[in-house]
Order: C-alpha cells, then sequence, then structure tokens
C-alpha cells in the first residue's frame, strides 16, 4: 500500500513536469538547461513554483491565534519587494529540478507532435546478447538457482525416505544444486549517426553558433530516444574542412573564405570509414549563414544527389541568419532540388525564436 506522503510526492513531481511543458518552448530557444546537462539527468531551473511549506512569523492573530476567517494567511508579512533590513520572511525562489533526458525527449515529441521514427530498411547492427533461459547442473554460486535447488533437494529426500512433515527440514547437497545458465542470442540493434557540418568563417558570429548548438542539443536528445545507441561527428570549414571534437565545434571561428563542398567530402569521408550505409541510419545536419563561393553550388548540389540524399535519412540544411552571410546557399537548395526529395529538409533560422519551428521542421517527418 502506497503511503500518502509517496503519493503527495509523486503529485508533486506532475505539477514540475507540468510547469516545464508549459514553458517548453523557452526552454527550447533560450538553451538554459545545455550547461546543466549530465549523463542522463538535466538540471532545470523552474521559476515561480509554489512549495508547500511554513511560515513563521508574529504571533499576530490569524487562523489557531483567535478568531480567524477563512483565507487568513498565516504569519503574515510586507508585501512587495524586499528592500530594507534583512527580515524573517521567505522570498521568492528559483527551484532546481533534475528531469531524465528520456522525460525531455518525451515532452518535445508530445509539444512539437514529433512521430517515432521508422529505421530504414535493414540499418541495424546484430549485437550479441546474453539470455537466461534454461538450468545447468553447474556455474557460479552467483547464479545459483535456489527454489530449484531446494525443489531437487526436496524431491531427493522424499524418494529416500528422509523427509519429515512434522519436521521438514530441507538440506541441499552438491549434486542438487542447479544453476541459471544463459544462451547468446543476436538482436537486432538500430543505431543512428549524426553529422553536424558548421560554417565558422568570420561571418558566423558568436550568436549564430550559440543557436546551433541549442538546435543541436534538442536533435540530440530526440534522436537519443529513437535508437539504441547514437554516434555524433563535427565537421568544421570556411574554404577548407576539417573533422573536429564537439567543443572545438562550437568554440572555433575562422576568417577565410567560405567553400560548402570541402564540409561535404570530409563528412562523405566519415560516412564510408564509420558508418556503412546498410547498418546506420545516418543524419546530416549542417548549419550555415549562406554564404558559399558562386561556382561551388553546384559541386554541393552534384554530392548531395550522388553522395548524400541516396544513403540518409535526413539531411537537414538549417540556415543561421547573419548580419554578414547573403543567405544564398538556401535558394540555391530550394531552386535546384524544389520539392522533389523528402529527406531534404530547409529551415531558416532568423533567430533564438525560430529554433522551435526550425526542431519541428527538420523532425517532424519521422524518418
Amino acid at each position: 500500500m502506497s503511503l500518502k506522503i509517496d503519493r503527495d510526492a509523486s503529485r508533486f513531481k506532475e505539477i514540475v513536469r507540468g510547469r516545464i511543458r508549459s514553458n517548453l518552448r523557452k526552454y527550447v530557444t533560450h538553451g538554459e538547461m545545455i550547461g546543466r546537462k549530465g549523463k542522463d539527468l538535466v538540471s532545470i531551473p523552474v521559476p515561480q513554483l509554489d512549495t508547500p511549506h511554513f511560515r513563521y512569523g508574529k504571533n499576530e492573530g490569524g487562523v489557531g491565534q483567535g478568531e480567524g476567517k477563512v483565507g487568513d494567511p498565516v504569519g503574515r508579512g510586507s508585501e512587495g519587494d524586499g528592500t530594507g533590513e534583512a527580515g524573517s520572511e521567505p522570498g521568492r525562489h528559483i527551484l532546481e529540478v533534475e528531469v531524465s533526458l528520456e522525460e525531455l525527449a518525451a515532452m518535445l515529441g508530445d509539444e512539437l507532435e514529433l512521430p517515432k521514427i521508422q529505421p530504414k530498411g535493414d540499418a541495424n547492427i546484430q549485437q550479441e546478447k546474453h539470455r537466461y533461459d534454461s538450468i545447468s547442473n553447474n556455474g557460479p554460486e552467483s547464479l545459483r538457482h535456489f527454489r530449484r535447488t531446494f525443489v531437487k533437494a526436496l524431491r531427493r529426500q522424499i524418494a529416500s525416505g528422509g523427509y519429515s512433515p512434522d519436521d521438514p527440514i530441507i538440506i541441499p547437497i552438491r549434486e542438487d544444486t542447479r544453476y541459471r545458465s544463459s544462451s547468446v542470442i543476436q538482436q537486432p540493434e538500430a543505431n543512428a549517426a549524426i553529422l553536424y557540418m558548421m560554417d565558422v568563417s568570420g561571418s558566423m558570429t558568436d550568436e549564430q553558433k550559440q543557436i546551433v548548438r541549442t538546435e543541436a542539443f534538442w536533435i540530440d536528445t530526440w534522436l537519443k530516444s529513437q535508437y539504441n545507441g547514437v554516434e555524433r561527428r563535427y565537421v568544421i570549414h570556411d574554404a577548407a574542412a576539417r573533422e573536429v571534437d564537439e567543443n572545438t565545434f562550437y568554440h572555433t571561428r575562422e576568417s577565410g573564405g567560405t567553400r560548402i563542398s570541402t564540409a561535404y567530402k570530409t563528412a562523405t569521408e566519415i560516412i564510408e570509414r564509420d558508418f556503412p550505409s546498410g547498418q546506420w541510419n545516418i543524419y546530416c545536419f549542417q548549419f550555415s549563414d549562406g554564404d558559399n563561393w558562386g561556382e561551388d553550388n553546384q559541386r554541393c548540389m552534384r554530392m548531395l544527389e550522388e553522395k548524400f540524399l541516396p544513403i540518409c535519412n535526413l539531411f537537414c540544411y538549417g540556415q543561421v541568419e547573419s548580419p554578414y552571410g547573403s543567405g544564398e546557399y538556401i535558394r540555391s537548395l530550394a531552386g535546384h532540388f524544389g520539392r522533389g526529395h523528402e529527406n531534404l529538409i530547409l529551415s531558416e533560422i532568423e533567430d533564438r525564436a525560430a529554433i522551435y519551428d526550425s526542431i519541428k521542421s527538420f523532425l517532424g517527418k519521422g524518418k
């Protein structure tokens, strides 16, 4: 039977999660939780949440002190913000709550109405799993099956006449001991590879990179909830491209020109080296302010047609508006491909407020 305090705690958790859901757009667009992410949990500041507590003050009447009316507060304090000397009344606090990434993904899916992803074709890896599905006469003591052992001992004692209902003592011997035994099975596990590509030329400011980082956090959160295993790779480029780690991806800024095809070439090499398309669900997310060397556009279109679109679940291009970028590249993509490729998705991200709708555009098809 559950205790009342357990029910109250469960109810309080639901209130907290309801507040997070109602403010999810704010969390998505402002990236308040990225720096608070642990391995499996995210610490989220939830402001203005009325938590039950006792309030102590002077005995000035009210409920419990003579006559009172319904609604009279206990320990009445002064109204308004505190501007004077130190007092005894509680202030308004921000409550830190921990939410699992799994719960966060569920909230995102509910709010954005994201469909569950159906892994493409035979894109999975066979993993060996050990399943305890039989009993053996030999094994380590840690796998001793106590019930089977005592049943065997009981049967032996009954058969030999050594069991007395009036003195029901069962003593197993070595021959009675039974152990759980496992067999190896091949179990398919769908896996996903995420490749992030970003222009780090001088026209991409720190604000644009923070927008990319925030959107990538939510993309990761959703895809990890849909696949057993997710691997990520990062490519940065200006006029040349290279593979980097996550920290370098978000904090590097160059001053050279821009050739997007160099990022495509590096990403292709990573896919061929690490992620065979028959075994991985591949997602590519490219972010840029739309600048590209004019003659390079046609090379990019050809590489998309030949190298990426035939094998990727999604190829998503997010154009982050910059005061320095031309914004031409997204128009070139739209003009060349039109609506002929369902796995090519384009999104214009004008500012932080546009992150929410961009995520829905990228992930809303369930691919």
